[in-house]
């Protein structure tokens, strides 16, 4: 196993695989702090800016904490937005790959009975959107009984989605004792409010970061007309032709358009806006996530707290009228260390925005004179070679924990009464497999997948062909993953 500097936090084996596997070497400042508090059950108050690392501060520790054995949801993590319930799931569950445990994701615009059924089998971990977990505990598909440890993420989003309200209703539901830790980026008076209300004598952690996002990005601004704003647009990409890029749009209409217009220009890209079907906006994330186009025109549903690595160059084309939002956009680049450079296009009866995002960040934008037209067609062979080029495709970020681990399909399922003491049973009954090779297993109406851990993936896909599980022989084989 990988050595890091994780190990003096007493973390169980497979959590410490786990974390050497995603290759956390050393814990981020917020982490040093958050772990340790959340191990000793201390409610925590955590202030940090994106890209600290804060969704494994309390992910590790809270992994570490959950009782296996239990089928009632032990954990409930509320997110602002879909699209940053399905990433923080997915890191849970990395993080919780070999301790087997079973995370939800529970958003709106998604099948409420798939969520229902899921949701009945052993489930640890619970991440979601206020509206839509408060529709599964109002309807009883979510038993709220056994929450140990509640997590409110990206909070001072949720009070500008106007979402306080909706967290009080859940807290309601939950049993009389739970360890809260509450994360934003900024602290507004009504986050300091609700904490007084659900939290016991908690440790405030304030993270000021060593390099802030003004050191990691290089900031610039265009003045421009709107009539000329996609020229410009168009001029910038070739200049800077960026390997990975976000252009930020304040409407879903502006988001068409611009993408339309890169369509047309045959640029590899995608859109992403509130207005899509939730399965595309999901696959939309995780292609760009992996590389498999090079631009991606997005509302403010991109900008908050989604971990998407090397994006060299973010363009707000149009400027955010919160001033906040366009820290979270510039965000998206410049993560962890990494450098990253931020465009801004203005025009001219938006200054009102502009001095107000020079008065947040504490220094003016720089403000650059358009490209001109021998530097963009000098600019223009380079940018037509990488466009015309694919992208490297990048590791899937839990493809380390996969290395080792199969995950078969087995042709039975609820229908037939299969039970996860029937899969078990017979796994264990082959020799050389125990409990601990056996990891996720879920049963759906007429089909069962198995994850198999340790290499033994193999042998036990093998001996399954021969071997009947519940009185029968079943077509066993390995799954798509």
């Amino acid at each position: 196993m990988i050595k890091n500097n994780f190990n003096k936090y007493s973390l169980s084996a497979e959590l410490l695989k786990a974390i050497s596997l995603l290759e956390f070497i050393s814990p981020t400042e917020v982490q040093k702090q958050v772990i340790p508090a959340v191990l000793e059950h201390k409610d925590v108050i955590v202030k940090s800016q994106t890209g600290s690392g804060k969704t494994a501060a309390f992910a590790i520790p809270i992994c570490e904490l959950v009782d296996w054995e239990q089928n009632q949801p032990q954990v409930l993590v509320l997110t602002p937005t879909r699209e940053l319930a399905a990433q923080v799931r997915e890191d849970i569950f990395h993080i919780g790959r070999f301790k087997r445990l079973k995370v939800a994701a529970i958003y709106g615009k998604y099948p409420f009975h798939v969520q229902e059924k899921e949701l009945k089998q052993k489930t640890h971990v619970v991440v979601g959107t206020p509206g839509r977990l408060i529709d599964h505990i109002e309807r009883g598909t979510l038993d709220t009984s056994s929450i140990n440890y509640l997590v409110i993420d990206e909070a001072d989003e949720m009070l500008n989605m106007g979402f306080i309200e909706q967290i009080e209703s859940i807290i309601t539901s939950l049993p009389q004792e739970w360890v809260t830790i509450l994360l934003s980026a900024t602290m507004p008076n009504d986050i300091n409010v609700l904490c007084s209300k659900i939290m016991k004598d908690p440790i405030r952690i304030e993270i000021e970061e060593e390099n802030s996002v003004a050191d990691r990005i290089v900031q610039e601004r265009y003045q421009v007309d709107q009539n000329d704003k996609m020229q410009l647009l168009r001029d910038l990409t070739i200049v800077e032709n960026p390997d990975s890029c976000m252009i930020f749009c304040n409407t879903k209409q502006t988001v068409d358009e611009v993408y339309a217009e890169l369509v047309k220009l045959t640029y590899s890209c995608e859109k992403l806006h509130g207005g899509m079907e939730q399965r595309e906006r999901l696959r939309v994330m995780n292609d760009f996530k992996l590389g498999f186009f090079r631009y991606l025109c997005a509302t403010d549903v991109a900008a908050r707290g989604l971990d998407i690595e090397d994006i060299t160059l973010v363009i707000n084309y149009d400027i955010p009228h919160d001033r906040e939002s366009y820290v979270h956009r510039i965000g998206r680049t410049g993560r962890v260390n990494k450098l990253g450079k931020a465009i801004t296009l203005v025009r001219k009866n938006e200054d009102k925005f502009l001095q107000d995002i020079h008065d947040y960040i504490g220094k003016e934008i720089l403000l650059k004179g358009r490209p001109g037209e021998e530097t963009v067609h000098q600019s223009k062979q380079g940018f037509m070679a990488k466009l015309n080029t694919l992208s490297e495709i990048k590791a899937t970020k839990g493809a380390q924990l996969s290395t080792e681990i199969m995950k078969i399909h087995i042709n039975a399922g609820k229908k037939t009464k299969m039970r996860p003491v029937d899969i078990v049973g017979t796994l264990c009954s082959i020799q050389g497999i125990t409990a601990a090779d056996i990891g996720i297993i879920n049963i759906l109406d007429v089909s069962t997948f198995v994850e198999i851990l340790n290499n033994k993936g193999e042998s036990v896909l093998r001996e399954l062909q021969d071997t009947p599980i519940k009185g029968r022989l079943r077509k066993v084989s390995k799954a798509d993953r």
